[in-house]
């Protein structure tokens, strides 16, 4: 399963968000503030890979690798 949690003005959590939509990758998109919280969260992006939690850097890369 794949997450990305992003806010609706982050550009980096767009650019992931587009970069999966054109590797055909599904996720589903958390924009909570109370989940993000609850995870401990204080900046976005971070995209979770099957309960790996991934920074900007780390996400482009799994991406970029699918």
């Amino acid at each position: 399963m794949v997450v990305l949690y992003a806010t609706p003005t982050c550009p980096k959590c767009h650019v992931l968000g587009s970069k999966m939509d054109a590797k055909h990758i599904e996720y589903t998109k958390e924009m909570d503030m109370e989940v993000l919280s609850q995870k401990g969260l204080s900046t976005v992006p971070y995209l979770e890979v099957d309960g790996q939690m991934m920074d900007f850097i780390q996400a482009n890369k799994w991406i970029n690798e699918q």
